[in-house]
């Protein structure tokens, strides 16, 4: 054979060696492993119908179905029939033009105008109207169609709402772009353009579709189509997310993003499993919830949930809603009965007669609120009724809400008429003192963070309320929740250690967290080592940490530029970084989306103080006590600022008006006590203080403050008794030296 035979034969065995390698490397086009690392694609409903008719069936009978839709016929549901309704100041007329459904309403001008439906929104037991604006913003109808009783009806019934208010549905607060859309469509962008002030935001399907809980479906169907799978090489999940066998938390965690009250942390959505990757959900503490836990504002059912025994034990969503239509599994009480003893469901429980509202379970333990006007949503903490601690502390019971016409007391009776004179200890017998964050808070607070069965959310929520106020022996066990397992839990721990001095924080802990697994945690450690000063030394371990994790903060931030306290809280960056000219941006740009914000005004003037710009802060707080007369922090703020430019009068008459409001600041009482003792008003001065401690009988400052003005005005014998209790509380304390020398005590 010669040499150019031999070199052919080479180049071609070279060859088909070659191609057979390709081929063996080149993944299938059925392989799963291969298809989950190939970009993946929305595909829509449709496409699932005929492998899942049963589930999509039960899809389009569903509420995530009719989310949102465009107004055809069959979709809009209200008399658009010339109908009008007159309410709460308003004039609204609904009609048809052209095929297409209009309101006329009063606009963000205060006139009334003709506003062309863009979509339906909702469909029971209400439906409302998404309005297309210029710049890309959508926004929703105050003016709803009640399903039901087939009426009209308004939103903030009995509200007159200015129409520059945020609350107007013009406003910020009826924004889809923000406040709706994401739980309304599938694979939600919200595409805000901060310097114009303007929205493109996009979505892959208009309503809540397969894909919004299953993730995207091209993949899936290539895979089932595919060689392998007919082959019966199996994936698990077969390219999808929550499959049949998926654990309690991480289904619980994939309805959450549209099922609790939370905040996005960035326009980016990360591939986690861990729900604070990229929501950041509130805790139940009273700004929405009462002091025992139970719903007051609108919660959407997570974070009642997770106080839950039911939680605590495994149930999931779908343990009780079939995930598709959204209804019961079974009807009534049969739902708890999958679990729960016969015997739950007889009088000798209950008390009531049976296939009354009285024997209903969800009564007793999942009592329902209307919301959005008309909308019955149950409070899914699923707790024993405590009427004894109504009685107590006046919080809501079930009983009572049936029983209306009857007090507290009598529920409490019944109660333990049926059941004993003993209730099993409850973490709301701590967590309702705890909530009150007075100088009893504390102790009631500690207990919860110690009880290994006090559930996470209400751990969270205790450290939330010990961010309240800097108590004085709650540093140490903020310290050590930084360890905790729970990610919640860290997030709100670096929250709340802002209320602390940070002189005494060890940073070298703080700085770890700037490494957290979890996104948002790593968010709040990057504000809290912020908020430590321009000067604050990160350890060189964690600088690079330190700058990617501020990048991730900046992000949050800016993510929420929309709204009027997202404009807030980029501007207190800003402020804490000493960028005062940005932070004067962005609290105007708050102002402007909201008027009624009189926390940027606040904000405003501190940063007009800090740069020595004082007239204009006395101008921006004295616009904050015209717009909100009873605002008790306004007054006082003002009335620092005056005392800080001498102004005594000025500054006694704000002060007393903070007074008169009934602050809750300890530091008002302490100021006004030495600013009316420096104007020679000791008497006075001393009537301040006593008044300041009869609502902070612990605070040392108070007595500190009424005893040094008791001994300058010759009261020895009424100055005793408050360093007497200095000396007990705080003996070693070089302020107090002077004091328990000059009264002889040792």
């Amino acid at each position: 054979m010669n040499r150019q035979i031999k070199t052919l034969i080479g180049i071609i065995l070279f060859v088909l060696v070659f191609a057979g390698t390709m081929q063996y490397c080149k993944p299938s086009d059925n392989d799963a492993t291969a298809l989950a690392a190939l970009p993946n694609a929305y595909i829509g409903a449709e496409k699932c119908q005929s492998c899942h008719a049963k589930e999509y069936t039960d899809w389009k009978q569903s509420d995530h179905f009719k989310a949102m839709q465009e107004p055809t016929d069959s979709a809009v549901l209200g008399n658009f029939n010339n109908a009008s309704l007159q309410a709460d100041g308003v004039s609204s007329r609904f009609f048809k033009k052209d095929g297409k459904y209009f309101l006329n309403t009063q606009g963000e001008d205060g006139l009334n105008h003709d506003y062309p439906v863009k979509y339906t929104f909702g469909h029971f037991p209400l439906q409302q109207y998404l309005i297309e604006f210029p710049d890309g913003k959508m926004q929703v109808t105050r003016q709803s169609w009640d399903s039901r009783d087939k009426k009209w009806f308004q939103q903030y019934k009995g509200q007159q709402i200015h129409y520059k208010d945020w609350l107007h549905w013009t406003g910020n607060a009826q924004n889809w772009n923000t406040m709706c859309a994401e739980c309304h469509s599938t694979n939600l962008k919200k595409n805000y353009d901060l310097e114009k002030d303007s929205y493109q935001t996009s979505y892959d399907l208009l309503t809540v579709s397969c894909e919004a809980c299953h993730g995207p479906g091209e993949q899936h169907v290539k895979y089932i189509n595919g060689k392998d799978y007919q082959a019966g090489n199996k994936q698990p999940n077969s390219l999808l997310l929550l499959a049949k066998n998926t654990k309690q938390l991480d289904q619980i965690n994939a309805c959450a993003p549209c099922h609790a009250v939370q905040s996005n942390v960035a326009a980016d959505k990360i591939a986690s499993s861990e729900l604070l990757d990229n929501h950041i959900p509130t805790v139940p503490n009273t700004e929405r919830f009462h002091a025992d836990g139970q719903v007051n504002e609108e919660d959407y059912n997570y974070a009642s949930f997770l106080q839950s025994k039911m939680f605590a034990r495994g149930v999931q969503c779908s343990s009780c809603h079939n995930p598709h239509s959204g209804k019961l599994v079974l009807p009534g009480n049969l739902t708890c009965l999958q679990c729960h003893a016969k015997t739950f469901d007889e009088p000798s429980h209950h008390f009531h007669t049976i296939n009354t509202a009285g024997a209903a379970c969800v009564n007793c333990h999942a009592p329902a609120k209307n919301y959005m006007g008309n909308d019955s949503r149950h409070d899914h903490s699923f707790r024993v009724p405590r009427p004894d601690m109504s009685v107590q502390y006046s919080t809501p019971n079930a009983c009572n809400n049936c029983h209306q016409d009857k007090p507290a007391k009598w529920a409490s009776d019944a109660v333990t008429k049926w059941y004993g004179p003993n209730r099993k200890y409850s973490y709301v017998e701590d967590l309702i003192p705890g909530s009150r964050l007075n100088n009893q808070s504390e102790p009631h607070l500690l207990r919860l963070l110690q009880d290994s069965t006090t559930p996470n959310i209400i751990k969270a929520t205790a450290i939330n309320y010990l961010g309240g106020t800097a108590f004085p022996n709650s540093m140490s066990v903020l310290m050590e929740s930084l360890q905790s397992p729970d990610a919640q839990i860290r997030y709100e721990t670096l929250r709340s250690l802002q209320a602390y001095p940070k002189n005494n924080m060890n940073l070298g802990a703080i700085a770890a967290m700037l490494k957290d697994i979890v996104r948002a945690v790593r968010i709040a450690a990057a504000d809290l080592v912020g908020s430590m000063g321009k000067n604050v030394q990160v350890p060189e371990e964690y600088q690079a940490a330190y700058q990617s994790a501020k990048t991730e903060l900046e992000k949050n931030l800016l993510h929420q530029a929309d709204f009027a306290h997202g404009n807030i809280g980029i501007a207190d960056h800003y402020q804490r970084a000493g960028e005062f000219a940005n932070a004067e941006k962005f609290y105007l740009r708050a102002l402007k989306k909201d008027s009624l914000a009189n926390l940027a005004r606040l904000n405003l003037a501190v940063t007009y103080n800090l740069q020595g710009k004082n007239q204009d802060a006395i101008q921006i707080l004295q616009l904050a006590v015209k717009t909100d007369p009873k605002n008790d922090r306004a007054w006082y703020n003002l009335g620092l600022l005056y005392n800080e430019l001498k102004d005594n009068n000025n500054a006694a008459i704000s002060f007393e008006k903070a007074i008169q409001l009934n602050s809750q600041n300890s530091r008002l009482y302490y100021n006004y006590g030495l600013l009316l003792q420096q104007m020679g008003k000791g008497d006075k001065a001393a009537l301040a203080l006593e008044q300041g401690l009869k609502s902070f009988p612990q605070e040392e400052s108070l007595h500190y403050a009424i005893a040094y003005i008791y001994l300058q005005n010759s009261r020895p014998d009424k100055a005793r008794t408050h360093v007497m209790y200095l000396k007990q509380v705080n003996p070693n304390n070089p302020e107090y030296q002077q004091l328990f020398s000059g009264l002889g005590i040792k």
